[in-house]
């Protein structure tokens, strides 16, 4: 006998047969229409889902389920579960802490880098014959003053490649601040900003953490500051970043992550000088979605042969 399992994403090649050969049935439902239009026979069976924090699962749907078990985040976000809903219907949540920080810490850094030195629009100058006018002068990083808002694995590890590679002070802002910190610790995003060159934003997701970055955090970084957001496209104002970018409020930024993502803001998309995006991939390196899908599978072996699963969410 199989286990149902419900998969908001489509694993990398190579996953569906692991997750099959583990003993699960995998359905898909990976866009909102196919979520909302499930087919009630499927969803009757459903004992577990794979999704992702930034699609997660709301309480009507786990009412959609009568029989879910499990519910697995394959990354380390978890925002938009309804881990209330879960509790009270006893249903276990995980995630994937820890799984991917090198790979987001990296894609950081090229990030930082692409925006810095105008990277994708300098190459799309070249294959357009625009050599010699594009031979122009640019900013470097090293020495330059790194904040990190959410200092958690993530930031530490950004923080230790900059300040070792690119030997950039690194301040940061928390709800609380660390204990022995080897990092200047600010009590404000507002200070923290106008100190910074760069400002990354690499905090969870979720309310507590909505347009954190604001209009008045965007004004202190201001003309010669760069924003790099890798967290969640909900903890920047993207009214107050788009603005800001329009009339060199800030220097640029690079995007990993958009509010309401997938779909990308039509001011975005003529600003390549200034503005650098890719399609929330920062946690997807083979090493990353190796490690997130064996914690995924060691999770769901383990409660389902009823021992306590790795890595629980605590609602």
């Amino acid at each position: 006998m199989t286990i149902a399992l419900l998969c908001h994403i489509e694993p990398d090649a190579g996953y569906p047969a692991q997750f099959e050969a583990a003993g699960f049935t995998l359905y898909y439902a990976t866009t909102a229409e196919q979520r909302a239009e499930l087919d009630p026979k499927i969803a009757a069976e459903i004992r577990a889902v794979l999704t992702v924090g930034s699609i997660g699962l709301s309480a009507s749907q786990m009412d959609s389920l009568p029989k879910l078990e499990i519910i697995c985040a394959q990354g380390v976000g978890f925002e938009l579960i309804d881990t209330q809903a879960a509790k009270a219907r006893n249903i276990q949540v995980t995630h994937g802490p820890g799984t991917n920080n090198s790979a987001v810490a990296d894609h950081t850094l090229a990030l930082m880098l692409a925006i810095t030195r105008r990277v994708p629009y300098l190459d799309h100058r070249v294959r357009t014959g625009k050599w010699t006018q594009s031979r122009i002068t640019l900013p470097g990083m090293f020495g330059k003053k790194l904040g990190i808002i959410g200092m958690g694995n993530i930031g530490h590890q950004i923080a230790q490649r900059c300040a070792g590679g690119f030997n950039m002070p690194v301040g940061y802002f928390n709800r609380r601040q660390i204990t022995d910190s080897p990092w200047q610790y600010f009590e404000s995003r507002q200070a923290l900003a106008k100190w910074a060159d760069y400002l990354v934003v690499a905090t969870p997701g979720g309310k507590d953490t909505v347009k954190l970055v604001d209009a008045e955090v965007l004004r202190e970084l201001g003309p010669e500051g760069y924003l790099i957001n890798i967290a969640r496209g909900t903890v920047v104002d993207t009214a107050a970043l788009i603005d800001s970018l329009q009339y060199g409020g800030i220097a640029g930024a690079a995007l990993d992550v958009i509010d309401g993502e997938p779909e990308v803001p039509e001011a975005l998309i003529p600003m390549t000088k200034n503005l650098v995006l890719t399609p929330h991939t920062a946690g997807r390196s083979p090493e990353a979605m190796d490690n997130m899908m064996k914690l995924v599978l060691n999770n769901l072996a383990a409660h389902f042969s009823g021992k306590a699963v790795l890595t629980p969410v605590k609602a």
